[in-house]
């Protein structure tokens, strides 16, 4: 059995001297090669073109159609034609144009926002005495492979966050890394990983460093430039994501790589379901945005892998929001983790330049409009566009199509084929705009990305900060717009305590709004006859597979049942009753009085009640009393769960006054009767709160009832007129008696 595998510390002497004289015959050459090669541009870190087939092979297999053919054939049939971008900007120019103002709030309360929790909590090791500042690469004591590598990659001098993590990772530590968006973080732990792994030991192939990353086409960036880093050295590098082959992958495991770049959930599947792969000699784990992976959608899998490392490794996280909450943190088994907080003041770049664009109640409907007048005239090329939800991306890249302007999409109705060949045109600049949702709102390293528009605005300030982050990264210059409604008056309240006095308001001019409104409303055939034939191709697709997979099932159901059945950390009951657990949750807060929502939710909420009160009003008086009385046992079963929940005696605090009296009255009514017909003998004593036991039958007592009710009958109608008013205020009707 191979002893366990332990890093040995790296130093340059280790080489011997046939590879010295190799590489100063590759330095004299490369030296030669220089005066040529220094016009060149540097390498790029990352490429996507190399990962999956294109996108016409993709759709020849799957005998579909693009969106852009059925854009440009919709184009063709339009009545009345549509400017084209240069049309536009023309025709802008002449007209008002959009304003800037500084941000004024409408609020100017100070919220305390919380200290540096990592500070006071004992569970991270001092970092007194680390140094960010380094001249050069040669200083951090890295290998001449890689030097070389990071010369070719045009990197020159490290940025804070690598010349403090780098000398400590080398050493084996723990560390909680935080910086900027764009500082460099993949370097930060890549090359320290693959520093430590030329000393490896190369007889005994073993998967060393496990990469884990939220998004798959982050994944496919880190694995990019880690090969890249790599690539004057003899280390492998393996890339598991889902949306790709199984076999290759599985393939490519088994061959043992030293380093896997994953997303949780399919290197899981590997795991568990493909033969001969394992972490038994894991020693380095990273976790690329690990404040996201430590989130509910991914704890399960995260708390999974932790169970399969092995317990002695190093552990590396990284972010630009990196979470504070040492009890997350204490579940990754880190040892005297170190906290590295680069540019700790500078929670933003410093060449980004914040704008807003307040979108009022009545304009709304309009914001389609905006976003069109701003792209057309304002932000014409290098934009990321995040809206919130899947169809309404899908919905503005058919818009931007139609409207002349070359746009990509990016979400997850996408296969993974066509969301990498999207990044590819938007990096080689083919297309100006990238149209997508929060997957590309984190690590995305967009070289030369001008401006963000957050067309839906985000859900918390950490989400605003990784979209921002596309831009201005590395000390260049950049913009961010976020349309902000009245219903994101508290985020657009601490994007203004953050960004501080450099937070402008733009305003769009109002002539263009009114003119985009009614070009979209010329699109809406046109976009609903694309949605229509898309929707056609899916429904045919999908046919076409239940009877391809039908055929493959009748041809070899032998060896399709001999395959072991593959299996998920989770079974299929688990996550039914995760899933009912999560809706129980929601509507219990969604219920609770401590729930903040917006004025319209709250005007919504009233109109609903104000309906349904009306619609009771008119229903039959059985019906209503049917209501009421249900209600009232729900009332009462709820009470008697939370008497039983607590174990004290029920709680009538909860009754209404009016239902109170409405009982009492109700219970001195049938004890008045009672004892006007003898079953109750009226005692001198003072009276009891509870009524009697009852002694005779059922059948007995509605006999007496139906005696002494027609009894009173016949005196009221003797009496004169009294019996209308005596029948209206007893509590039953009298009719249901009355046979004719």
């Amino acid at each position: 059995m191979a002893p366990p595998f332990v890093f040995e510390p790296p130093s340059d002497e280790e080489y011997s001297e046939a590879e010295e004289e190799d590489y100063s015959d590759e330095e004299e050459e490369q030296q030669e090669e220089e005066a040529s090669v220094k016009p060149s541009r540097s390498q790029s870190p990352w490429d996507f073109a190399s990962y999956s087939e294109t996108v016409a092979e993709e759709h020849a297999r799957r005998s579909t159609t693009s969106v852009d053919d059925k854009i440009s054939k919709a184009r063709q049939q339009l009545s009345v034609p549509l400017p084209y971008p240069d049309d536009a900007s023309s025709s802008g120019s002449e007209s008002e144009s959009d304003r800037q103002e500084d941000y004024k709030p409408e609020d100017e309360e100070d919220d305390d926002v919380g200290t540096n929790a990592a500070e006071n909590k004992p569970f991270f090791a001092s970092s007194d005495g680390t140094s960010f500042h380094a001249n050069s690469f040669l200083e951090l004591n890295l290998s001449r492979p890689l030097l070389r590598a990071c010369e070719k990659l045009g990197y020159v001098k490290p940025t804070p966050i690598q010349a403090a993590c780098i000398p400590l990772a080398l050493s084996g530590r723990d560390i909680c890394g935080s910086a900027i968006t764009g500082s460099g973080k993949t370097a930060a732990f890549a090359l320290p990983t693959l520093e430590r792994l030329l000393f490896r030991p190369k007889r005994v192939p073993a998967i060393r460093v496990l990469v884990l990353t939220p998004a798959r086409e982050l994944a496919v960036q880190v694995h990019s430039m880690i090969e890249k880093l790599a690539q004057f050295t003899d280390i492998r590098c393996c890339l598991v994501v889902g949306g790709l082959s199984l076999k290759v992958q599985e393939a490519a495991l088994r061959s043992m790589p030293d380093i896997v770049v994953a997303t949780p959930g399919r290197i899981i599947d590997h795991l568990r379901n493909s033969m001969s792969v394992d972490l038994d000699d894991l020693a380095v784990l990273i976790l690329d945005e690990a404040d996201r992976l430590l989130e509910v959608g991914f704890s399960a899998e995260i708390r999974e892998l932790l169970r399969v490392c092995p317990k002695r490794r190093q552990t590396m996280l990284f972010s630009a929001t990196m979470t504070e909450e040492v009890d997350e943190l204490v579940q990754l088994s880190l040892t005297k983790p170190l906290r590295l907080s680069a540019d700790p003041s500078a929670k933003r770049p410093v060449t980004l330049t914040e704008e807003v664009v307040r979108i009022r109640r009545m304009r709304e409907l309009n914001q389609e409009a905006v976003l069109l007048a701003l792209c057309t005239k304002t932000f014409r090329e290098r934009v990321i566009i995040f809206s919130g939800t899947k169809q309404a991306a899908h919905r503005l890249k058919i818009l931007f199509g139609l409207a002349g302007l070359k746009a990509a999409e990016l979400h997850g109705n996408l296969t993974q084929v066509q969301r990498l060949d999207a990044l590819e045109l938007f990096r080689r600049e083919k297309v100006d705009f990238l149209i997508a949702t929060d997957v590309a709102a984190r690590g995305l390293d967009i070289i030369g990305v001008e401006t963000v528009i957050n067309y839906a605005c985000p859900r918390d300030l950490t989400s605003y900060v990784h979209r921002v982050g596309r831009t201005a990264r590395a000390g260049k210059e950049g913009c961010a717009v976020t349309f902000v409604t009245d219903t994101d008056r508290s985020l657009l309240k601490a994007i203004a305590k953050r960004a501080g006095s450099k937070l402008r308001s733009r305003i769009v001019a109002e002539q263009s709004i009114t003119k985009w409104s009614q070009i979209i409303e010329q699109m809406e055939d046109q976009v609903a006859t694309i949605l229509r034939e898309e929707s056609e191709e899916t429904a045919l697709r999908r046919a076409e597979m239940e009877a391809t997979k039908v055929e493959n099932l009748i041809a070899h159901r032998d060896e399709i049942y001999s395959r072991p059945k593959r299996t998920w950390i989770v079974t299929e009951k688990e996550k039914k009753e995760v899933v009912k657990a999560s809706k129980a949750s929601g509507e219990r807060e969604k219920h609770s009085g401590n729930e903040v929502i917006s004025a319209e939710q709250a005007e919504e909420l009233k109109m609903k009640e104000k309906r349904k009160r009306e619609r009771e009003k008119n229903l039959p008086r059985k019906k209503r009393r049917n209501l009421e009385a249900a209600r009232e046992m729900l009332e009462e079963e709820n009470q008697n769960r939370k008497s039983e929940g607590s174990g004290t005696t029920k709680d009538k605090t909860g009754v209404k006054l009016v239902d109170l009296g409405y009982r009492r009255a109700k219970a001195v009514k049938a004890a008045n009767k009672a004892m006007d017909t003898g079953k109750i003998v009226k005692k001198d004593s003072k009276k009891s709160n509870r009524l009697p036991q009852r002694t005779q039958s059922r059948t007995d007592e509605m006999q007496d009832l139906f005696q002494s009710d027609m009894s009173q009958g016949k005196k009221d109608r003797k009496s004169g007129g009294m019996g209308k008013k005596k029948s209206k205020n007893s509590f039953k009707s009298k009719s249901r008696y009355k046979r004719r």
